[in-house]
């Protein structure tokens, strides 16, 4: 009998597995091609910037997985019956939500350009500046130009552009915030609100800061109206998963500290996690088990996750043509989706519990 999952069973279970593209990150090829390879290898959520290029991007990566779901699972991968569609919205200005940039006319010649070599998205050319749509808005650049010469310029999700996007079909939204934004969280929210339920999940994502529980909870009274699914994403240390083993601690720690004001709906962590997370967090007994009522429900992965399928992805470009659909090569298909699964497997074992096709899903 064929098996399949179903993303708010993975919240309920404590193995929801999110990829996130970048808030900002709108290189179209790449876009598709992660979504395509993770949603393969299983994950639950796909979370892109809300534009409507981007959106039609991942949708293409969903097409082409659905088509590919016989054979994934013929390969012993455990793709979802259809991942869930997010795109990130913020409140105010917000590290996800900017791109680096300089003129590279003032770059003076003798500059050994660290910035290039630092940039984990390959988003900087010395002749040409940064590339846009590849830039996520890291700023790894900024601090290590020897001459200051990198800044950045930011953007604030408009709520004239909320309708048309929620309206479009995306699943879920997200919404970047930061303790004390209250007021701007519920203009934000106004836009939102009235297309609620048509959305299955509303997550909420917030760093650390003097009184997170007292702002998320008035939070969680504005959007009461929403019946669906609410995730609590703890943004332990934005956009660092890639650097190395310590930057999880900063997500497990907030994860942690949210955990303990019980709010309702779900917590996921994000900010930091890496291949070490899922490990720490089975070390402190953070994952569900049948001793345990306050868990982690799942791991959202970024900076990590892309960098992960980067040298594969990056075969796919051939002499600066448009990059191929990555399942026009089969070897490297599969190959980026056993990489991914490296990824998504730790949350999701093989013993899973999974639902037969025909039984009813879990309501929304």
């Amino acid at each position: 009998m064929t098996h399949l999952y179903h993303p708010l069973r993975s919240l309920r279970e404590g193995n929801w597995f999110k990829l996130i593209c970048g808030a900002s990150f709108q290189h179209l090829p790449d876009i598709r091609n992660l979504t395509l390879a993770y949603a393969l290898a299983g994950a639950d959520c796909i979370d892109v910037a809300a534009d409507p290029a981007v959106i039609a991007a991942a949708r293409e990566g969903l097409q082409a997985a659905s088509a590919l779901q016989d054979e994934a699972r013929s390969r012993n991968y455990q793709p979802q019956t259809q991942p869930w569609l997010m795109v990130s919205l913020n409140d105010g200005e917000d590290p996800h939500f900017r791109k680096a940039e300089f003129n590279p006319i003032d770059c003076p010649s003798e500059c050994d350009r660290p910035c290039m070599a630092i940039c984990p998205a390959e988003a900087i050319r010395f002749e040409s500046g940064v590339i846009d749509d590849r830039c996520y808005g890291c700023g790894r650049c900024i601090p290590i130009c020897p001459f200051g010469r990198i800044a950045t310029r930011a953007y604030v999700s408009s709520p004239d552009a909320i309708a048309p996007i929620v309206l479009s079909g995306v699943d879920a939204v997200e919404i970047h915030t930061q303790v004390g934004r209250i007021v701007d969280f519920e203009r934000l929210w106004r836009a939102i609100a009235p297309f609620a339920n048509r959305l299955k999940l509303v997550a909420i994502s917030c760093p650390d800061g003097e009184g997170l529980v007292d702002y998320l909870r008035s939070i969680d009274r504005l959007v009461s109206i929403h019946q669906g699914a609410i995730v609590w994403q703890t943004d332990g240390r934005p956009m660092s998963g890639d650097i190395g083993d310590g930057a999880t601690r900063a997500a497990i720690r907030l994860g942690q500290k949210v955990l303990q004001a019980k709010l309702r709906g779900f917590v996921q962590l994000a900010g930091g996690t890496n291949s070490h997370t899922v490990v720490k967090l089975k070390a402190i007994g953070l994952l569900k088990s049948s001793t345990n009522d306050a868990y982690v429900a799942g791991v959202a992965y970024g900076s990590y996750a892309r960098v992960l399928l980067a040298p594969i992805l990056s075969q796919l470009e051939v002499d600066s043509v448009a990059p191929l659909p990555l399942e026009s090569k089969p070897n490297l298909l599969w190959q980026a989706v056993e990489t991914a699964h490296s990824l998504v497997a730790q949350l999701k074992p093989m013993s899973q519990s999974t639902i037969s096709i025909g039984a009813g899903l879990p309501d929304v």
